[in-house]
């Protein structure tokens, strides 16, 4: 089987967008137990290239494997799936101005 060129996806939330260029995205997956045959929640955060600059804190994107892009960026943003929902306080900033 060639296994070159496919490359990991995962998905998650942003949850840091201050950097140009990079969002910091928190990607959660499952785990069962050893011992317990729980299934428990893991959640990794990683940066990924954002260079259009769109996401923003909130969103659900899709994010792919890359070549590195810096000393710890390794994924590169590849379609966001959901738009942050608007907060209370944007709405009402928003209807003041």
């Amino acid at each position: 089987m060639n296994t070159r060129g496919l490359r990991k996806e995962r998905s998650g939330v942003v949850v840091n967008d201050r950097m140009q260029k990079t969002v910091v995205v928190s990607v959660e997956r499952t785990v069962m137990h050893p011992r317990y045959k729980k299934y428990l929640r893991r959640r990794t955060k990683v940066k990924a290239h954002d260079e259009s600059g769109q996401c923003h804190v909130g969103d659900r994107v899709i994010i792919v494997e890359c070549r590195p892009l810096s000393r710890d960026k390794r994924w590169r943003v590849s379609k966001i799936l959901e738009r942050a929902k608007a907060t209370e306080a944007e709405g009402f900033e928003a209807a003041s101005a």
